[in-house]
């Protein structure tokens, strides 16, 4: 039975909370924590608010070109960011797609971050933006790639008494991101979504490519990206969608079965990675 809502003023008061109140959950905008209370398949002691905190509230730019998202950024106020171009452009075109307006105008990226469930539409695009994610403890902050953040079913790098403060982007490369998403209907989670960034480099390409909804955490593997690169031929896209179908780890589920999902991966690669290499000027 939830006992109390809290509403620290600071990220210090926040963690201090965290470490005083015994099995206390942090909300965001709620999206996710209130409707898995109403559903009782969560029963937090205590709820600690971080709608107070401003420096949680901010997109910064950095020095070097990059952006610290903090964790209270809205999807719809990322969404309709026009600064984030090049590689980077994955990002707002994945909060632009989740969910209904309601959902946009009230979710946070922290929230949707922590919260971790593998059919969210930002984990593949944050992997594919190669971002880090900024995680608050006592003892001070640390950086974790979005790559390694998100470790298994709902389950990530997070430790106990810990919180996600922000996300950094790394600066803008000349390319284009893209997200695509296959869901039954508009709104919904992914049942396959793909994050792809691609860049530019003379003749030929840098390509990053993560899947999303087809196991515990979006799925990336080097030797696809790496076949992605440089020129690749059709039997390269083909062969890179092959190792990621074989390396995905789906469940059935009332979106689609794994052996759906497994047939979507290569699709859904290829659409995106052709879409991508067309925006940068190396046609297929």
């Amino acid at each position: 039975m939830n006992t109390g809502l809290f509403r620290p003023a600071s990220v210090a008061e926040a963690l201090a909370l965290l470490a005083r109140l015994k099995d206390a959950k942090i909300i965001s905008g709620g999206a996710s924590l209130v409707a898995m209370i109403n559903a009782r398949l969560a029963d937090p002691a205590a709820l600690v608010s971080l709608v107070r905190i401003e420096e949680l509230k901010g997109i910064d730019q950095a020095p070097g070109g990059g952006f610290r998202i903090g964790a209270m950024v809205r999807h719809c106020d990322l969404a309709a960011d026009p600064r984030f171009g090049g590689t980077l452009a994955v990002v707002p075109m994945a909060a632009a797609q989740i969910a209904n307006a309601t959902v946009r105008n009230m979710g946070t990226i922290g929230g949707a971050v922590a919260h971790a469930d593998p059919g969210l539409d930002y984990p593949p695009a944050l992997v594919a933006a190669d971002a880090k994610i900024e995680i608050a403890a006592a003892d001070g902050r640390r950086q974790v790639p979005a790559a390694e953040f998100f470790v298994d079913w709902y389950t990530t790098a997070l430790q106990p008494g810990e919180m996600v403060s922000a996300v950094h982007l790394p600066a803008a490369r000349p390319g284009i991101g893209l997200y695509h998403k296959f869901a039954r209907v508009s709104g919904d989670y992914a049942t396959v979504s793909v994050g792809v960034t691609v860049v530019r480099e003379g003749p030929a390409i840098v390509t990053r490519a993560a899947i999303g909804g087809c196991g515990p955490a979006p799925l990336m593997i080097d030797q696809a990206n790496h076949l992605l690169s440089g020129n690749p031929s059709a039997e390269d896209v083909r062969r890179a969608g092959d190792l990621l179908q074989a390396a995905a780890d789906p469940v059935d589920d009332v979106r689609g079965s794994a052996e759906y999902r497994r047939m979507l991966i290569p699709r859904m690669l290829a659409r995106a990675f052709d879409e991508a290499r067309v925006h940068v000027g190396v046609a297929p």
